[in-house]
């Protein structure tokens, strides 16, 4: 199942993301194992240390590359260097072990710097060597600056989005825009208690499910894209077990209502020495 880009590259609704995989853990089975359960994207960063791993699990994986979508992004002190943006894309590439990245993203809105590092990216995909460009962690404002200055409008915005922090307003600009919304931290990094809600402890009974694929479900239904983090083999096969049910607009509805703004990751107005 795939989201069309406003480029009209596929993207499949579902990815891994995976920042929790350690450069000294065995990445490489995790990423087998996704295979294998039947993902089929992959969302990294140079940041989180582990992309040779993620190349590694594909070409181990004998599956085509043109059958795997691979995110990865341009970090912060990349943005504030000389050339940064360009440099970091070759280091992604050469750490991958690919001639081509299917999504580049800018990882944060760096003030002073992120709409220059938009340009780098502008570059890069007209090079043919990015199938899509995008951003995290962008609000209406930056998105607003961006659109100033952009002869390739952004394909994603990726940012935190669960039923606790819904941004409606930021939901509704991107999908306006035709500008695709994938979700980070899906689950709230199980750290606000999203399983143990009634709403959706509820509805998992109602379809059978567990509260997890409820959220993920949630997600897809509203139609944005999701890349759930796990390194445990029997829920990488539990979040992507949700394409065989679909959520009512009353089960949304019910869903939207538990936003209270509530987040887990930082503020990207907020990038005091990061």
């Amino acid at each position: 199942m795939h989201f069309k880009l406003n480029n009209g590259v596929k993207m499949p609704m579902l990815g891994l993301g995976v920042s929790q995989i350690a450069p000294d853990t065995d990445g490489i089975g995790v990423v087998l194992a996704a295979l294998e359960a039947g993902y089929r994207a992959f969302d990294t960063a140079e940041f989180y240390g582990n992309e040779d791993m993620v190349g590694e699990g594909i070409r181990q994986s004998g599956i085509a590359r043109e059958e795997i979508f691979v995110t990865t992004k341009v970090h912060n002190e990349a943005q504030r260097a000389e050339n940064g943006a360009f440099e970091a894309f070759e280091r992604s590439l050469k750490n991958l072990g690919l001639d081509y990245i299917d999504l580049y993203l800018i990882h944060w809105p760096v003030p002073g710097r992120y709409i220059q590092t938009y340009k780098a990216l502008e570059k890069i995909y007209k090079s043919g060597r990015a199938r899509a460009i995008g951003v995290c962690n962008c609000k209406i404002h930056h998105l607003q600056e961006l659109e100033k200055i952009w002869e390739i409008p952004a394909a994603v915005n990726q940012y935190e989005h669960h039923p606790f922090l819904t941004q409606k307003e930021i939901l509704e600009y991107c999908q306006k825009k035709e500008i695709l919304v994938t979700a980070y931290c899906p689950q709230g990094r199980g750290r606000l208690g999203l399983h143990e809600n009634p709403v959706i402890t509820a509805l998992a009974a109602k379809y059978n499910k567990t509260p997890a694929q409820i959220i993920l479900r949630w997600n897809m239904d509203i139609g944005v894209s999701a890349i759930p983090k796990t390194v445990n083999h029997a829920r990488l096969k539990e979040n992507i077990d949700i394409f065989d049910f679909q959520l009512t607009d009353d089960d949304i509805t019910a869903i939207n209502a538990l936003n209270t703004g509530t987040r887990v990751i930082r503020d990207p107005d907020d990038l005091t020495g990061y």
